[in-house]
């Protein structure tokens, strides 16, 4: 998405990008694979998600062409949303 040798707001975007990618292939694992998480612990997982979701959404948004980024974020944040109203 950035040149990593770029400036410090390039480098930002960049760290954000990974750090969304790694925490919603986390919370697929978890929602995907039999374990022993309780609904108490898959709450956490999933709103950790949601919130890191948003947090790389508003950074994408001051980065001219992550627009998309910023979208797929907040899609994936509605989804974490959705899913933690169903456990209601």
């Amino acid at each position: 998405m950035v040149d990593p040798d770029g400036t410090e707001e390039q480098d930002l975007v960049r760290r954000k990008g990974i750090m969304c990618a790694e925490v919603c292939d986390a919370t697929c694992r978890v929602l995907s694979e039999q374990n022993r998480l309780d609904e108490a612990g898959i709450r956490v997982q999933v709103e950790w998600c949601r919130s890191v979701c948003l947090e790389c959404a508003n950074v994408f948004d001051g980065y001219p062409g992550a627009e998309e980024a910023a979208k797929m974020c907040r899609e994936c944040a509605g989804a974490c949303t959705d899913f933690m109203a169903m456990l209601d």
